[in-house]
């Protein structure tokens, strides 16, 4: 009896047409069926945003040959959704890859990216998912180096599933680095300290344009900031419970009785 293949929907934050999505698919087309649902246009530190007031367009789009393909006018996390209402419907995909986004994902940018959002969605619905980023924020980007691990990486989530309500947050160092393994780690403590400059475009009107740095505050070699400068692939299973878990018991030992 031929085993049945697995269904793959494969999203990102970068656009349909991003060379990341297209690495993507090809790797994950040597595991499964694939169905890609991508925004037509670039979507990158929308986080978890979703349409709210305003109709959403799912077109089918050929861009590669023999490839399932969908262009939605809505955000990443709309891109999981309407993959999950409108195309499976009752059968939802065995496995939600995002990626692979041009820039990293790791340490506090979790919280901002598009690419991570979408996984984080899939992992809503059920869904066992991986989010992919490549330090290389290049349209251009090279991604021969990180080919192998997609693949690998994925078929351990497809053969081992995760725990539920956890998902895996990939990134991958520049090619200009030698890969030396993966590194399952915790996510940085790091924060960005954004700048905003004031300029004045040729209609003499005022904008500021956003500019910064990252900080990382501490210097753990089991993070993932410290695995991306060290050679390393790093993996951080990631959950969507945002609960503070260890401040419960804390908050109730507070009075909130307002009448004393």
């Amino acid at each position: 009896m031929t085993k049945k293949k697995p269904t793959i929907l494969v999203v990102n934050d970068d656009g349909i047409t991003a060379p990341g999505i297209k690495v993507l698919l090809e790797e994950m087309k040597k595991l499964g069926n694939v169905v890609v649902v991508a925004p037509d246009g670039p979507q990158s530190g929308m986080g978890h945003a979703i349409s709210i007031g305003k109709p959403l367009r799912l077109d089918k789009v050929e861009i590669y040959e023999g490839i399932e393909m969908y262009k939605c006018s809505g955000t990443p996390v709309d891109c999981v959704k309407l993959a999950v209402d409108r195309i499976f419907r009752d059968n939802k995909p065995d496995l939600c890859v995002s990626g692979v986004n041009h820039g990293l994902n790791y340490s506090i940018n979790v919280l901002y990216s598009g690419t991570m959002s979408a996984a984080v969605e899939g992992a809503i619905e059920g869904i066992p998912s991986i989010g992919f980023s490549l330090d290389d924020f290049s349209h251009s980007a090279d991604f021969t180096h990180v080919r192998p691990y997609l693949a690998g990486i994925a078929q351990q989530v497809l053969a081992n599933g995760l725990p539920k309500g956890t998902l895996l947050n990939v990134n991958f160092p520049h090619i200009d680095k030698e890969i030396k393994g993966i590194k399952i780690c915790r996510q940085a403590n790091g924060n960005w300290v954004e700048e905003f400059e004031h300029r004045v475009d040729p209609y003499n009107r005022e904008y500021y344009w956003m500019t910064g740095r990252y900080e990382w505050m501490d210097r753990g070699e089991d993070t993932d900031v410290f695995a991306i400068n060290n050679g390393y692939v790093s993996i951080v299973p990631t959950q969507y419970d945002m609960t503070a878990h260890h401040a419960i018991q804390e908050l109730n030992s507070w009075s909130f009785d307002l009448n004393d």
